[in-house]
């Protein structure tokens, strides 16, 4: 029986294309100093094309740290430090636009309702799924949110899902990971969590099958496919 719920962020809560295409075009005009041409060439080396406005399936934005993406760009942006660049990222992460992934304070209230425990496990800084959590005016609902700088570790790592567990006091056999990429789903196998992929980010089912107990559409789905697992 499922007892807990721990979800990923970005592709899984928040549409990933609308919400990040967005901060992608605003963070690179930026660190480029609004030159269109250094912040396609920037683009490129995190797999985002500036003038179509869309993410590469394998960007390290999708499923990687902010850490990672300021390590690979800092090569390319001589006179920034890894700690100016990192601020930069944050900043304009906390300014992107959030658009649901479906209506969420609805959602996450029929979950508690069930006596669900919620919780948030991104790959972004905990500071700013704070700030896209309180934009949204849900994050009052989760008992656990945590980043990659929250001191667990990062997905793929099952360590932060395991701390979800221990936080909430249930047994990872009770609690389900939902994520739109194989990061969160390696995850969660790997804390022996039950997987949900969702197709709310850039990965596809093909992509997320192997690792995934379960595909659905969005998070809406869930109600009704707890209800069909409790039916069996």
């Amino acid at each position: 029986m499922v007892q807990a719920i721990l979800f990923d962020k970005d592709g899984t809560l928040f549409d990933f294309a609308a919400t990040w295409e967005a901060w992608a075009e605003a963070f690179l005009l930026r660190a480029a100093a609004q030159d269109r041409a250094r912040a396609a060439a920037l683009g490129g080396h995190i797999g985002f094309d500036l003038a179509a406005r869309r993410f590469a399936p394998d960007s390290i934005v999708i499923a990687g740290t902010p850490g990672e993406v300021a390590e690979i760009l800092l090569p390319h942006l001589p006179g920034h430090k890894l700690t100016t660049l990192l601020r930069l990222l944050n900043e304009e992460a906390e300014a992107a636009p959030q658009a649901q992934a479906v209506p969420l304070a609805p959602l996450l209230d029929g979950l508690r309702a069930r006596g669900l425990r919620l919780g948030v496990m991104t790959n972004d800084t905990e500071s700013v799924a704070r700030a896209h959590l309180g934009e949204a005016g849900v994050i009052d609902r989760f008992d656990f949110v945590a980043g990659f700088d929250s001191g667990h570790g990062a997905k793929p790592s099952p360590a932060p899902l395991l701390a979800f567990c221990a936080h909430v006091g249930i047994d990872p056999a009770h609690a389900v990971m939902v994520g739109d990429s194989t990061h969160d789903l390696i995850a969660g196998r790997g804390a022996g969590m039950t997987t949900i992929g969702v197709l709310t980010g850039m990965a596809g089912p093909d992509v997320l099958s192997p690792h995934a107990d379960v595909i659905l559409p969005d998070i809406g789905h869930i109600p009704s496919w707890i209800d069909a697992t409790e039916e069996v």
